[in-house]
């Protein structure tokens, strides 16, 4: 059986990587995910997730997470589930003692929890944005090491 959670996770990859422009859509989308949920339960979770409308440069409604409303699009989205599987790292970049983790939408949060939760030795923490992860190296750290020790977390990690 599929949690609530992994359904809210789910719900959070599709508004990210599709212009869903009705319930209607999303229920559909949720569905070919094996999420069979109720127009009641899908309003509820897109409450507590604070999904709102945006407009396209066409003209066109769609939904949204907070704080993304400039929001990229994929050109060919994945299924959640392909998503889910991936670390979505893309790039990494060092400036002092501060680093920046570029990652595909929508998967900028859910790595920086995994590395804040991890007790990664050179790191102090991260802040997450949508698609951009700021990270702070510890003092006497070095930069092999910060690649190193998030090896763990992002396989596919590299300068």
């Amino acid at each position: 059986m599929k949690t609530k959670n992994s359904r809210l996770q789910t719900l959070r990859m599709l508004i990210s990587s599709q212009e869903l422009c009705c319930q209607e859509e999303v229920l559909k989308a949720l569905a070919k995910e094996g999420y069979n949920v109720t127009q009641a339960t899908l309003s509820r979770d897109m409450k507590q997730l604070k999904v709102a409308k945006a407009t396209s440069l066409g003209g066109k409604y769609f939904y949204v997470l907070p704080n993304e409303t400039m929001y990229k699009r994929v050109a060919s989205p994945k299924s959640a589930a392909e998503m889910l599987l991936t670390s979505g790292f893309m790039s990494i970049n060092f400036s002092g003692n501060m680093g920046v983790i570029r990652t595909r939408p929508g998967y900028a949060s859910s790595l920086a929890f995994n590395i804040d939760n991890s007790g990664l030795p050179s790191l102090l923490g991260t802040i997450a944005g949508d698609d951009t992860i700021f990270i702070v190296v510890k003092d006497g750290s070095t930069y092999r090491e910060v690649i190193d020790d998030l090896r763990a977390i992002i396989p596919d990690i590299r300068l």
